[in-house]
């Protein structure tokens, strides 16, 4: 893969962080209602999904990002996709079609960006020129 296909990659994935992170921040008590989850949990998400983000920016700034990084970065979102499922397996009585629907989708969408990720420095350990 080559680096502005990864840094697009790491862009988009720091886009959807600062889109949750927004919801989070600005808007915990509706989204919770709409999801069937505590507006706690939609906030620390957004918490979390900030961290991420700035990590992503970081890495996708660098002229070649670094490979730890980019691993920690798709090991990070392996890790949401766990507590996503967590979420729901700890919350799904509560929760309605739409907030399970909408976290399983996101899980599986932060899957395809951890596996893109991963593989973009798997192997040589390095992203190829543009």
């Amino acid at each position: 893969m080559s680096i502005r296909n990864l840094k697009t990659i790491l862009v988009a994935d720091a886009a959807t962080c600062v889109g949750v992170f927004a919801a989070g921040l600005l808007a915990a008590e509706p989204v919770g209602a709409l999801l069937g989850l505590p507006a706690q949990v939609v906030a620390i998400g957004g918490w979390i999904c900030l961290a991420a983000a700035l990590l992503m920016i970081v890495a996708a700034r660098q002229a070649v990002p670094a490979t730890a990084l980019v691993k920690l970065i798709a090991l990070g979102n392996l890790g949401w996709v766990a507590a996503s499922f967590a979420v729901i397996a700890a919350f799904a009585a509560q929760m309605t079609g739409l907030g399970i629907a909408a976290v399983a989708v996101q899980a599986l969408g932060v899957l395809g960006f951890a596996i893109l990720e991963w593989k973009s420095v798997a192997g040589s350990g390095a992203v190829a020129a543009a």
